[in-house]
């Protein structure tokens, strides 16, 4: 059968006969779910209803942004282990109202300081484990909140994490989606030691609208809450953990632990079409986003149209091109020199550009010669301007399956990230910090915010950054309908563990793409296929005239609140 015909019957065979979008609206875009939430005060977007009203409970009791974004992150930790828990890692960008300037943390943990390469080699292993002990890294998600909030927080840490505690023990009705993951996390993580006790105390994963208690998580909230930081790195937790992957045949030790920190990092942008769009330098994968829109820039947009064949196909191109320098320099800068601003130039992006065809998708790219390698996301907006972009997450979802005993969370397997192939920027080596795929972003307007946004998902999220930036500034979509909107996810390009891109990867569509669209891009030579699932999920902060707009998307459980 000729390929493109072949590719036609598995796109039409795979998509559902109808297509449904939304209520017919009175006003916006058919596809938006609901109008944006608009508010003076304060706004709040995260992944879980309970998680955004807790933030507006901090900030009603005398709290900022950042003390709010702390505790909404704590809640989604015990609420939605599917994507996050202190056990994983944290990326913040802080708009501070006072100095009027963006700040950048980076609080990602290193690898076992003694577990080596080598170890590896002489193990067979050609790619590191996606669970157990040995994709294990240190968690730095609690040492991030400590360094936000001894930089900007107002409230105190047991107020903070307080709400948290209180629903861990007395519990709380688990909500759709996060349901879902559980009990398909629970198939295959129930084997690691811990799992069940914490996840499966009635024998089961629990079921939607099932209560859900924690009671060993709101123990280690609430002497973290008693003792700082150090708590979690040098006390009894920390011994907890170490003795627990030893016994699972991983390295991660109490020295690990306890010589962790944090960096505060300067976040770099681009300007697109008259907005500053930030985000944080590798070891995430950030600026990926703005190599895209670099890209993407010199290009008639809005004439193409929203949906097109013509503006997907250029998208796509330009993601593929982003992706293999991702592949190839996004890795930790303690290790190597990134050339962070070669890449993001817009010089570059003009050689780049002209590898794109317009008429035909590429198959490969190769990565340029430069001579200088689930998840939850939430933002929050105080009444002093304040705003905070914040992703945290155990990766794979709920992590390694790694669940020291009695602490109520599982250990992340961000290690599965970095390359066993020597002479790679990500190469596996001690005390490194490996590539990362999650990022928060924030765009400003003449030096002033105008919104702080993200969109969870893997791979997906420079390619989800980007498309929400487009449908505002070059399609003028609202901040919820930007979300809502149908996307498009292109996997197989090359990566930084080392696979390569070579027969142009698979473009998934969402509902919503038109079926001429799809022609079109089959006739290009795209490989396309339907997938349920794999576009992230988006929450957003705009502010506009004093008056702030939150959305939070319908592919999650979310919910955007204000007062």
């Amino acid at each position: 059968m000729h390929m493109k015909l072949f590719n036609t019957f598995c796109f039409l065979f795979l998509v559902p006969i109808s297509i449904v979008f939304s209520q017919d609206r009175i006003t916006g875009k058919s596809f938006a779910t609901r109008s944006e939430v608009i508010a003076t005060h304060a706004m709040a977007a995260t992944s879980h209803p309970l998680a955004t009203q807790t933030v507006l409970d901090i900030l009603k009791q005398g709290g900022n942004a950042i003390d709010a974004a702390i505790a909404a992150n704590a809640m989604l930790g015990l609420m939605e282990p599917t994507g996050n828990g202190i056990g994983g890692d944290l990326f913040a960008i802080v708009w501070d109202a006072k100095t009027q300037k963006l700040y950048g943390l980076n609080a990602s943990g290193r690898s076992p300081e003694k577990l080596t390469l080598e170890y590896f080699k002489k193990n067979n292993h050609t790619k590191i484990p996606s669970h157990g002990a040995l994709p294990v890294s240190v968690p730095g998600c609690v040492d991030g909140w400590y360094e936000l909030h001894g930089k900007f927080g107002k409230l105190g840490m047991k107020k903070i994490l307080q709400p948290t505690i209180n629903y861990a023990r007395e519990g709380f009705p688990v909500t759709e989606l996060v349901a879902y993951y559980m009990q398909l996390s629970a198939k295959f993580l129930s084997k690691y030691p811990g799992f069940k006790t914490t996840y499966m105390p009635k024998g089961d994963a629990p079921k939607k609208g099932e209560i859900f208690k924690n009671p060993f998580l709101a123990n280690t909230l609430e002497k973290i809450a008693n003792e700082g930081r150090d708590a979690f790195y040098k006390g009894d937790i920390a011994k907890t953990i170490a003795k627990y992957v030893k016994e699972n045949g991983g390295f991660l030790s109490y020295d690990d632990l306890k010589n962790h920190t944090s960096e505060w990092v300067e976040p770099v942008s681009t300007n697109y079409r008259g907005y500053d769009v930030w985000e944080l330098p590798p070891n995430g994968q950030g600026i990926a986003a703005l190599q895209m829109l670099n890209i993407l820039e010199k290009y008639d947009l809005k004439s193409m149209g929203f949906g097109t064949t013509e503006y997907l196909h250029i998208l796509t191109e330009a993601k593929k091109l982003a992706y293999e320098d991702r592949a190839k320099f996004y890795a930790d800068p303690d290790f190597n020199t990134i050339p962070v601003d070669r890449l993001i130039s817009k010089n570059y992006a003009d050689q780049r550009r002209k590898l794109i065809d317009k008429n035909k998708a590429a198959k490969t790219y190769d990565a340029g010669n430069l001579n200088d390698g689930d998840t939850i996301y939430l933002t929050v907006a105080d009444e002093e301007g304040n705003m905070v972009s914040l992703i945290q997450s155990n990766y794979r979802g709920m992590g390694s399956g790694m669940t020291p005993t009695e602490l109520g969370f599982i250990l992340q397997d961000r290690g599965e990230l970095f390359s066993l192939k020597e002479g790679h920027f990500n190469t596996y080596e001690p005390k490194k910090r490996p590539f990362h795929t999650i990022i928060p972003a924030f765009v400003t307007k003449d030096g002033k915010p105008f919104m702080s946004f993200g969109l969870m998902g893997g791979g997906m999220q420079p390619q989800g950054h980007v498309q929400i930036i487009v449908n505002m500034i070059d399609f003028g979509m609202n901040l919820q309908e930007a979300g809502d909107a149908p996307r498009i996810n292109h996997m197989g390009s090359s990566q930084p563990t080392g696979e390569e891109m070579t027969n142009g990867g698979t473009l998934h569509i969402e509902s919503g793409i038109s079926y001429e669209t799809i022609r079109g891009l089959l006739s290009k030579g795209h490989k396309v296929s339907y997938a349920l699932g794999p576009y992230g999920g988006y929450q957003a902060i705009m502010i506009k005239d004093g008056v702030y707009y939150g959305a939070s998307e319908s592919r999650k459980d979310g919910q955007a609140a204000g007062y």
